[in-house]
């Protein structure tokens, strides 16, 4: 399993120096089908190009965008591409997606996408998101094994859950919590704290104004324990973001640095 940590330019030094891999969170769709770039160092090379397309405008010339990622990835020899679509598919994105995808095949290269556009491009590893809140974390990985068609199809979206939840949570939807939000919280009701085995996350209950609260939230030995269940059913990567795991990386990111996989 490849192991990538999303940064933008100005992290990537730090970044680096814990994951050998990055995919470089530094591009975006602009006018006119355009590729813009973040100002990356000239020596930047490796790695995946990570294009988002937040507040992007309409993709008029699909092609035009495609011929642009792929002399992008050849200046810089990535290995691939990260697409970091966070809206709705729309036709031109869904264009974009279909002409890159065959493209970037013949040429070698992976493309991943969210799992909201992989009929576009049925070559392409689809992103599994790890933040799940019920039910058993194998049993999900499993799954969506069985769905995909098999585990060298996905990849894992690997998202640091910190939840808060008002019991009894019937809709499973919680609170997020920022890291500061739970270190505080933790301090203030000093809890005893739980693994679940299914879940594969830490938990602990407290209760203010009468009102029970269930928190589940990951460290790196949960999201580790994460990434050991991904590789040994067969994922092809798995991706962190960087602001999400800084604090925890050098404990994070030791067990794979040699580029093998983790012990259990």
């Amino acid at each position: 399993m490849q192991i990538y940590l999303a940064a933008t330019p100005e992290a990537s030094q730090d970044a680096q120096s814990h994951c050998r891999n990055l995919a470089h969170v530094a591009y975006r769709i602009g006018p006119g089908s355009s590729l813009l770039r973040q100002n990356l160092l000239l020596q930047t090379k490796g790695g995946l190009l990570s294009v988002s397309d937040c507040g992007a405008p309409f993709i008029d010339s699909p092609e035009s965008l495609r011929d642009a990622v792929l002399r992008e990835c050849g200046r810089r020899n990535y290995a691939g591409v990260l697409l970091d679509f966070e809206e709705a598919p729309r036709r031109d994105r869904t264009a974009f997606v279909s002409a890159l995808a065959p493209a970037l095949s013949a040429s070698r290269r992976a493309l991943y996408l969210p799992e909201s556009y992989a009929a576009a491009a049925p070559s392409a590893t689809v992103l599994l998101c790890t933040a799940i809140s019920g039910g058993s974390f194998s049993q999900y990985l499993q799954d969506a094994v069985s769905q995909a068609g098999g585990a060298d199809r996905l990849a894992l979206d690997v998202q640091r859950l910190r939840m808060d939840f008002r019991l009894p949570a019937r809709s499973g939807e919680g609170d997020p919590l920022t890291g500061e939000a739970l270190a505080e919280l933790m301090e203030r009701e000093s809890p005893a704290v739980f693994f679940s085995q299914d879940l594969c996350a830490r938990y602990f209950t407290y209760t203010q104004r009468g009102e029970a609260h269930f928190v589940l939230f990951d460290d790196a030995d949960t999201l580790n324990q994460k990434l050991r269940l991904g590789a040994g059913m067969g994922f092809s990567a798995a991706f962190f973001m960087w602001p999400e795991v800084r604090d925890i990386a050098p404990k994070l990111f030791a067990p794979w640095r040699s580029g093998k996989r983790a012990p259990g």
